[in-house]
């Protein structure tokens, strides 16, 4: 019964339950950002521009492919949050092995697509010629550790699923630890830059996966989960893809129209280009809190749905925007007005951390934004209103954050100030869209 009661949220309190569990899920979204920031950081510390910007761009193209992983195994964790909530976490080990066997054949397929096509996406991107060469490597070697990638991403969706935080959390401390002793040993002290830093990405990221595997055997679970469980279950994918594909692609555009803006960006120079990327690794950062909550009010929100509490998952809403728009304040104001002493922590090139400041001024103003929309966007996706997730986000970024970012790099002189502003309206643009659908959800959901 106290296992249980660990993993339930549909009855108590709101407040302190959701909380608590956005806690480690916080934490461990601090370390995913230490985990990337690290590369940049070392990298910027002991290599040279070319370095950083290859890195910048590489570890954008791979962290488009990540998140669309990630999105789609959110098909797994609003799955099992409905199993728990409906009382039937029976099926959990049935969606496990399903999951197992997808992401397998997704990891296979990235890999085939990465390793061999390096140099294509590389072009594709518009590396600078000086990092060109750099950014091939990054990304094949990133590539051939596609499927352990998806395996460490997979683990933290499939516990958030049942309201466990804190094994994700572990996951990702061990990788955060292993990564940073990789880059102070490939990176400062072999010198081996670019490649380094990505093969100290793939390595840690291994050994977080095979310590999280034994930890986990010995791990008490709310569902039984056997090895003949692993399959290609019609009935499981379905769910799942049901849910997390709509997720997914959204996530997957939204992506690629944030490398349309590192592209835009990169036929402006290294400086400019390497600018962003620091700029970026910041915004990893100031956004923690907002992108936490996101991913706790779904788990959150599933759960309750699954037990017919629609009340309930509101209040968590509420509750979230309000906690995430304090902390989004403060981080306005570090970011706007001393934007400049957070990018410098990566970056010793005075240039390149001046671009980096004068495109984190507009990040400042979305701080204000995305503790709103992040907070519905979670709520959506627990709900199940994943279609108007994916519809949202596609609009907002091609109808406003590309063509925007296009518009104010025509400008003369070009500012990144002006080219990162596409970021505050997309997300004042996905508000509007969130309340709409909020009016029509109460409309139809609270009879």
């Amino acid at each position: 019964m106290r296992r249980e009661k660990e993993h339930n949220f549909t009855t108590g309190r709101i407040l302190v339950p959701l909380v608590r569990f956005a806690l480690p899920v916080l934490a461990a979204l601090f370390l995913q950002a230490m985990y990337g920031a690290v590369d940049l950081l070392i990298v910027g510390r002991f290599g040279i521009p070319a370095d950083v910007s290859a890195v910048s761009t590489g570890s954008q193209i791979m962290m488009t492919m990540t998140n669309l992983v990630a999105s789609f195994a959110m098909g797994a964790t609003v799955c099992l949050g409905r199993q728990i909530g409906e009382g039937k976490p029976q099926e959990g080990g049935r969606t496990i092995g399903a999951c197992i066997a997808l992401f397998t054949a997704i990891g296979l397929v990235m890999t085939i697509l990465f390793v061999p096509g390096a140099g294509t996406i590389a072009k594709l991107m518009h590396a600078p010629a000086e990092a060109f060469s750099l950014t091939t490597d990054y990304v094949r070697i990133c590539g051939a550790g596609s499927l352990i990638i998806i395996c460490y991403n997979l683990i933290g969706s499939i516990f958030r699923g049942i309201g466990d935080s804190v094994t994700p959390l572990l996951t990702v401390a061990i990788a955060c630890v292993f990564n940073i002793a990789g880059d102070l040993l490939l990176v400062a002290g072999f010198g081996m830059g670019t490649a380094g830093a990505a093969i100290a990405t793939v390595f840690a990221q291994a050994v977080s996966v095979l310590i999280s595997l034994l930890l986990i055997r010995k791990k008490e679970l709310p569902f039984q989960f056997q090895r003949s469980q692993i399959g290609f279950h019609g009935d499981m994918i379905l769910r799942i893809t049901r849910i997390g594909l709509p997720i997914a692609l959204q996530d997957f555009l939204v992506g690629i129209s944030f490398l349309l803006i590192q592209v835009i960006v990169n036929t402006l120079g290294v400086t400019a280009s390497a600018g962003v990327g620091v700029a970026e690794k910041v915004c990893a950062f100031i956004m923690l809190v907002p992108v936490a909550f996101m991913q706790s009010m779904s788990a959150f929100v599933a759960q309750n749905v699954g037990a017919g509490r629609y009340d309930r998952a509101e209040k968590a809403l509420r509750y979230g925007i309000l906690m995430s728009l304090a902390v989004g304040t403060v981080m306005f104001y570090l970011s706007f007005f001393h934007g400049n002493i957070l990018t410098s922590l990566f970056s010793k090139d005075l240039e390149v951390a001046a671009a980096g400041a004068d495109y984190l001024k507009a990040y400042a103003i979305d701080c204000m934004l995305t503790p709103v929309f992040f907070c519905f966007i979670g709520f959506y996706n627990g709900v199940g209103l994943t279609t108007f997730v994916m519809a949202q986000g596609i609009i907002s970024a091609f109808l406003v954050r590309v063509p925007v970012s296009w518009l104010m790099s025509r400008r003369v002189p070009v500012s990144l100030f002006h080219i990162g502003l596409a970021t505050p309206c997309s997300s004042a643009l996905q508000i509007v869209m969130c309340l709409c659908c909020m009016a029509w959800f109460k409309k139809r959901f609270r009879a």
